[in-house]
């Protein structure tokens, strides 16, 4: 009676599991299945108990069977599998992804007289892949280099120096005009160096006043100065182990300059407020959309400084000097605006992509982020047309570098009707409908006022 127990109990077990379980003979003969198995594949106990298991078309044991193997069932000939992704084929002939585990039984004089086999459904895991996959495909990193989109020779040596300047401890200074992505080479740096396990840790230098921006590098003591209730811990120390990333170095004050380059002398730094030196141990990137070298001439950048921070200099090209590329970076940002908006917007005409190739770019790659950002917002369609894109980009009065927001001329030329387009298009928001112009809350509100529009619930326009 208490082996019956036992049995039953086993049986328990084996039925209520949640991975598939079948016993196959040395010949591949299917002799037991469990509940989860029926599940599995679609099949009932009756109709898979005494059918080879070449029934189920498991690849793994096909393709085994391709090379040579003497047996179908690779578990025969291996004796046991272990964590193997296989493609099984159901009843109705759809495919179902698992995970097998399996070994073969002996009896008491260790002679193989079957195999025992589990099988975990891994179908949602593989879908889980493959969106992964393709949405690395839609993001295009796969024509790029650490995320920096770009197929052109320039790109390509850009790429090269990238990685050499990982693979060395020594300073790097990244040049190139506002928006060609020096922040993204920076963080490219990072990643693949040495210290990719350190914390990464950025600094705008021109965000700051210079009495703010000591106390953000090196950090103070309580009581330094007033306002400072606590000691605080400063960029360069937190960086410790890892880099530290100075955006805009050029527009550092000369005092703050100098200690700067102590610190990169000495390897050590003192909080604002104290004289006890802290050891840091910290890599330095450095970025600047400045001319050094006339900086230097005219006495507004430290000439020590400058070779310290310039041991391996990266100069990244416009995007007027990288034509080639506007193609497959438009229709990379078009994916990746598609997958945040969710429109059904894909490509863009080929009357559009000549008058983005023809554009002098001033604002660069994050220029040409807000103008597909701006085509999506006015596009109805599947297609951006020329009729989508900013005045600037069409009209005779391209934007002059530090003008207002490109596309903040569109209201000049529009007027009412633009404003009442804008506000539909960002479902009523006046916030969204002001950044997607370009413009200010407040602006909006003005020229709301201007020409009598009221936005009401339903986006009614009136007035």
């Amino acid at each position: 009676m208490l082996e019956e127990e036992y049995n039953q109990y086993w049986q328990t077990i084996i039925q209520t599991m949640l991975d598939g379980l079948m016993v196959v003979d040395p010949d591949g003969i299917i002799l037991s299945v469990n509940k989860a198995l029926e599940r599995l594949t679609g099949y009932q106990q009756n109709e898979l108990i005494g059918k080879s298991c070449e029934i189920l078309g498991c690849n793994t044991c096909f393709d085994a069977k391709a090379k040579g193997g003497e047996k179908h069932c690779q578990l025969f000939k291996d004796l046991q599998v272990r964590h193997k992704r296989c493609v099984l084929k159901r009843k109705d002939g759809s495919p179902v992804h698992v995970l097998k585990n399996a070994n073969v039984l002996r009896d008491q004089d260790n002679v193989v007289i079957g195999g025992v086999e589990t099988l975990a459904d891994c179908t949602e895991l593989v879908s889980k892949e493959e969106a992964i996959s393709s949405l690395h495909h839609e993001l295009g990193i796969e024509a790029g280099f650490e995320g920096i989109v770009g197929r052109s020779a320039a790109m390509g040596q850009i790429f090269d120096l990238i990685q050499s300047a990982a693979d060395s401890e020594a300073p790097v200074i990244i040049y190139g005009e506002s928006g060609t992505g020096k922040e993204l080479v920076a963080s490219a740096i990072h990643r693949l160096g040495p210290r990719s396990e350190g914390p990464f840790i950025k600094m705008n230098c021109a965000a700051l006043n210079e009495s703010l921006l000591e106390s953000e590098l090196f950090g103070h003591v309580r009581g330094a100065f007033t306002g400072a209730d606590k000691t605080r811990q400063g960029r360069f120390e937190a960086a410790s182990g890892g880099d530290i990333f100075l955006d805009e170095i050029g527009d550092l004050p000369l005092s703050t300059q100098v200690k700067l380059l102590r610190v990169l002398q000495e390897k050590e730094i003192e909080k604002v407020g104290d004289h006890r030196p802290i050891p840091i141990d910290t890599r330095i990137i450095t970025a600047t959309n400045k001319d050094l070298e006339a900086s230097m001439r005219q006495g507004r950048f430290r000439e020590d400084l400058y070779y310290r921070v310039g041991v391996i200099p990266i100069y990244l090209p416009p995007l007027r000097e990288r034509e080639e590329d506007i193609s497959l970076l438009t229709q990379t940002f078009i994916n990746r605006i598609r997958l945040k908006t969710h429109k059904p917007i894909t490509s863009l005409t080929q009357a559009a992509l000549n008058i983005l190739s023809a554009y002098h770019w001033p604002g660069n790659v994050r220029e040409l982020i807000n103008v597909i950002e701006y085509a999506f917002v006015v596009c109805p369609g599947k297609g951006i047309t020329p009729e989508h894109l900013p005045s600037t980009l069409t009209g005779h009065s391209p934007t002059r570098p530090g003008s207002r927001h490109p596309h903040a001329r569109i209201l000049d030329s529009e007027g009412r009707e633009g404003l009442i387009q804008a506000l539909r298009q960002a479902g009523g928001n006046k916030s969204q409908a002001a950044r997607n112009m370009g413009i200010s809350r407040v602006t909006l509100w003005k020229r709301l006022k201007k020409y009598g529009i009221q936005v009401e619930k339903d986006i009614t326009v009136s007035g």
